[in-house]
């Protein structure tokens, strides 16, 4: 069996559950086996967006008028 035919048969076992939890269960595995974008960035992104989140609750910000002058 190909995997999109997996994917039906799986598609097709759901819609026949009518147990919330069963559902609920299911519904947190695919969430946890989704990759987490952070994961895929590397270590210097990941330093400049937290830099960038700490400036932001120290009040650093720079408003949007003024960045668009800046940039262009």
């Amino acid at each position: 069996m190909d995997i999109q035919t997996s994917k039906l048969e799986l598609i097709k076992a759901i819609l026949k559950i009518d147990n919330a939890s069963i559902i609920e269960k299911i519904a947190n595995i695919i969430k946890s086996e989704q990759e987490d974008f952070w994961n895929e960035l590397s270590p210097e992104q990941q330093q400049e967006i937290k830099k960038g989140l700490e400036e932001l609750d120290q009040g650093k910000r720079v408003s949007y008028d003024s960045f668009i002058k800046k940039i262009s």
